[in-house]
């Protein structure tokens, strides 16, 4: 746009520019060229998709001084959207007709639906507004459509560990690793372009039970030379022995009994208490 629009016309404008290109960094020059306002103005609009977001919960927008700085987007719930939308997520899961043999749930149809998909990566994006993130991880499959929600957020890209070779992703680097639940060894792989020594690496998946895939993927990490920042799940299940990871954030938790007749209870994880402190209430 290099035309003169109306102020109600830029401040819409501006606001979906913004909640499209989270944590992209745009100098008030070019919104002044966007827009055909002068650079006060830019200012002022931006004052005011501030403050609107931060009234609604939605995140904050960051202004950088300088020469080479400008304003950016950077997702962010409060603690009562983000204690919302955790409520919905537990509502859906509640339902013991998800049990599955294992003790594992069933969970496609929710991160089959973009709107859950949405929530889940800002409320993700949130744990981590303030840390050095440079790269996502997951492993296929379930955790790809999680892996690349959060990535949108965070405006970082995403990787996906594989279970076996794939000829389009060139020389790779394996590991071997016990699953938690049934102690099996079993083997993930990732392309040796795709994370580059000293990342800072934050791990999603879907579901966390005895911990034995975390623990091969912080394997992989440290086999490139890269940074463990954090590790997220959807939900948590109920697991008897000792977990193989410690420090995993999640959405919700679950506590199922096959025996003596199918049983699923869906509650809060541990991702409040983890990311919203005291001085949030």
């Amino acid at each position: 746009m290099n035309m003169k629009i109306r102020r109600s016309n830029r401040l819409v404008d501006l606001t979906r520019f913004l909640l499209e290109n989270p944590h992209k960094l745009v100098s008030l020059k070019e919104f002044s060229e966007r827009y055909g306002a002068a650079k006060s103005s830019i200012s002022e609009d931006l004052s005011i998709v501030k403050k609107t977001m931060s009234e609604f919960g939605l995140g904050q927008v960051a202004t950088v001084p300088g020469a080479s700085g400008g304003a950016y987007f950077a997702p962010k719930y409060s603690k009562e959207n983000a204690t919302q939308v955790i409520t919905e997520l537990v509502e859906l899961v509640d339902d013991s007709s998800r049990l599955l043999p294992g003790g594992y749930v069933y969970l496609s149809d929710l991160l089959g639906r973009p709107e859950i998909l949405r929530k889940v990566g800002q409320l993700i994006a949130t744990q981590y507004l303030d840390r050095d993130v440079d790269v996502i991880m997951t492993i296929e499959t379930k955790g790809i459509p999680l892996a690349q929600s959060v990535a949108m957020y965070l405006n970082k890209p995403f990787v996906i560990v594989r279970n076996s070779s794939h000829i389009t992703e060139g020389s790779t680097v394996s590991v071997n690793y016990v699953s938690g639940s049934s102690k099996r060894i079993k083997k993930m792989e990732l392309s040796r372009r795709t994370l580059k020594q000293g990342a800072n690496v934050v791990i999603i998946d879907d579901f966390l039970k005895g911990g034995g895939t975390m623990k091969g993927m912080q394997s992989l990490i440290r086999e490139f030379d890269a940074n463990l920042v954090g590790m997220n799940v959807f939900a948590e299940g109920e697991f008897s022995g000792e977990r193989l990871v410690t420090g995993c954030t999640s959405l919700i938790k679950v506590t199922t009994k096959e025996e003596p007749s199918d049983y699923l209870k869906a509650e809060p994880g541990n991702f409040l208490t983890k990311v919203f402190t005291e001085a949030d209430n």
